[in-house]
């Protein structure tokens, strides 16, 4: 699933994901209408960088491609750039 929101773009890859991907860079406080779910980034996002579409626990599994890719590191709001800095990959987990 993706869409337009004016001249923004995002890119939602699955129902059960709890993050989506910017195609395009995003301002904070940009608003987004995602599926019927809207969501206000809370920090500026930039192409290919996810932000999150509900709040996600510290503990909790970060979800893309319907796949957990990482667990949360730290409570991520929802609108909330997610990257590095408050997820741990599972793979370095494993290493």
């Amino acid at each position: 699933m993706s869409g337009t929101i004016g001249t923004k773009q995002w890119l939602w890859l699955h129902k059960e994901d709890n993050v989506a991907m910017a195609l395009s860079d995003f301002a904070a406080g940009a608003a987004l209408s995602i599926e019927g779910n809207s969501v206000t980034l809370k920090d500026a996002v930039e192409y290919g960088h996810k932000f999150s579409l509900v709040a996600i626990p510290k503990g909790e599994d970060v979800i893309k491609y319907s796949e957990t890719i990482g667990v949360a590191s730290r409570d991520i709001a929802a609108g909330e750039h997610v990257h590095v800095h408050n997820v741990q990959s599972l793979r370095a987990k494993r290493q």
